[in-house]
This record gives structure tokens, C-alpha cells and sequence, in this order.
């Protein structure tokens, strides 16, 4: 069994090469545990979205400002459900790109708003990366995320920039580079028309298209 890393040693490398890789990755969060993980655009901090104190150790070691909401990472559309509200005409985004580069943001449900500390928005992407939809469904919860980076400095895009980090969480697992190397698009969806907040490596004029 997982034991969380109380005496900040060293991180525990996972390689997604590993086969039973998402299973450990899975064993750390629902223990309490702050992992580094791959995607297919940056790497990202990620601990469990029920674990409030997950949630603080997260912004603790970016160096994130509290007024700046998390991601959340999810493996379907029924855990997205839980925790936003999708206005009718946003399936038709998500049909097309989830999974994908597309982070939007929702207004939150009753659950959402007390697990995002009274927030009224929430921002959620399910990824596009094998290993990461094995992970979310292996550990049967969404994730807190956010790039892995002190904030405001650039965001690890390789396993070897994560490695600053190896004493700070208690895994990191291996994906070699990103395959996009750059942030998801987010698109507030609160209130029509939407919002374009970042431009990533998503083409927004993709996105229009289909709204």
C-alpha cells in the first residue's frame, strides 16, 4: 500500500511505459497524494478534487495566488455533470473536442462551488492522453490540476523540467515530452456569447465553427 510522503523525500518516477502506471498513479491521489503527471499539451500538478488539503498543498507549491482557480481534469462527461452546470449549447463543443485541448469554464453546481472553495465558475478539460483517461478512470474521481510551473514562469513541457519539483510532490510519472508542448484553449461558457480567456494550442477559429 501507497504511503503519502510526509518527510518531503524524493518524489517516486512512474513511467508510463510502466503497465500497471495509472494504477499507482491512482493508489497516490486517493491517498492524499500530490502527483506530476503528462498530458498531451503541458505537464500538471494533480491531487484528488474531493481532498481540500490536496487542493491547498497544490497552490502552496506553484506559489499560486488563492485568487486564481484550479483546473479540473476529469474522465468523462457524467463526472463533469457533477460539478458544473453545461448550458444546452456547449454538448455541441464538447462532442468535438473532448476529449481534447479545450478548457472551458462553467458555472458550478451546489458540490462544485463547495469543493472550489465558494467559487461560482470552474474551469474543466477531459484530456486527450491514454495514459492520463486510464489514470482518471482507475481512480474514479476528477482531479485538481494546473501546470507545472512557479506561477508565472513557463510551464514544464518534458519530464526532465518536472524534475525541480521531485522533492516537493509524492510522484512524478513520466511521459517523456508533451506532444502539443503548449496550454489548453479556455473559453468561458458562463454566459453567451463566450468568452475566449487564453488562446492555446486549440485554434479558437477551430472552436467558432462549430458554435
Amino acid at each position: 500500500m501507497y504511503t503519502k510522503n510526509k518527510m518531503a523525500k524524493k518524489a517516486l518516477i512512474i513511467s508510463v511505459k510502466e503497465p500497471n502506471a495509472h494504477k499507482k498513479a491512482a493508489e497516490i491521489v486517493k491517498s492524499g497524494g500530490i502527483i506530476i503527471c503528462p498530458t498531451e499539451t503541458v505537464y500538471g500538478f494533480a491531487g484528488g478534487v474531493f481532498d481540500d488539503f490536496a487542493r491547498q498543498k497544490i497552490y502552496s507549491i506553484k506559489g499560486r495566488n488563492y485568487k486564481k482557480p484550479l483546473v479540473i481534469m476529469a474522465g468523462d462527461i457524467n463526472s463533469v455533470k457533477i460539478l458544473a452546470e453545461i448550458p444546452q449549447k456547449v454538448f455541441k463543443l464538447i462532442k468535438h473536442f473532448w476529449p481534447g485541448r479545450l478548457t472551458l469554464i462553467f458555472n458550478t453546481t451546489p458540490l462544485g462551488k463547495i469543493l472550489s472553495g465558494g467559487r461560482n465558475n470552474i474551469g474543466i478539460r477531459i484530456p486527450d492522453h491514454k495514459f492520463m483517461l486510464d489514470f482518471l478512470k482507475t481512480a474514479n474521481i476528477p482531479l485538481w490540476t494546473t501546470s507545472v510551473n512557479i506561477s508565472g514562469k513557463e510551464s514544464a513541457k518534458s519530464f526532465k523540467q518536472t524534475l525541480k519539483f521531485a522533492h516537493k510532490v509524492d510522484a512524478i510519472v513520466d511521459g517523456g515530452n508533451c506532444q502539443y508542448s503548449f496550454e489548453s484553449t479556455v473559453i468561458d461558457v458562463t454566459s453567451f456569447p463566450y468568452t475566449v480567456i487564453r488562446k492555446g494550442s486549440l485554434d479558437t477559429n477551430e472552436i467558432l465553427k462549430r458554435l
